[in-house]
């Protein structure tokens, strides 16, 4: 994932945003092979924003090439009017409800949302694997006090 000049946290391209909004998939290949989907083009953010959900994302992939070596994930920003979500799903075999959570990744994970006025979930996803979901302030939004 790259920064653009503008504070997109995605740089636009031709080849990559539509005029029209509608999303566009990005495949990345890798250690671990990940699709990232925009929703809408990316808005300019706060570079606190901005920084909490590179961080984000970075740390959701870490994770997955972690705990699911070889697994698919996708990563989704979609950018709203008042906020930004972000969705990293693998398809890998999952966390135990009940098993240990080594490390500090979540955590931070959620530290780093909440600082900037944002909520983070992570568990189970419902088809399977592991999903992190953050919602964190948009370009529209109010600052956190």
């Amino acid at each position: 994932m790259t920064t653009s000049e503008n504070g997109t946290l995605l740089s636009p391209s031709t080849s990559t945003i539509r005029s029209d909004g509608r999303p566009v998939t990005v495949s990345v290949s890798g250690p671990v092979a990940a699709t990232v989907a925009l929703a809408r083009a990316p808005a300019p953010l706060d570079p606190g924003v901005e920084l909490a959900a590179y961080r984000i994302v970075q740390e959701g992939l870490t994770n997955a090439r972690r705990h699911a070596p070889g697994a698919a994930v996708d990563v989704e920003l979609t950018y709203g009017l008042r906020s930004l979500k972000l969705r990293i799903r693998d398809n890998g075999p999952g966390r135990d409800e009940h098993g240990a959570i080594e490390g500090h990744g979540l955590t931070g994970m959620s530290e780093r949302a909440a600082a900037v006025g944002g909520q983070l979930r992570a568990g189970p996803a419902a088809v399977g694997g592991f999903m992190v979901e953050a919602t964190l302030p948009g370009a529209g939004a109010d600052s956190p006090a």
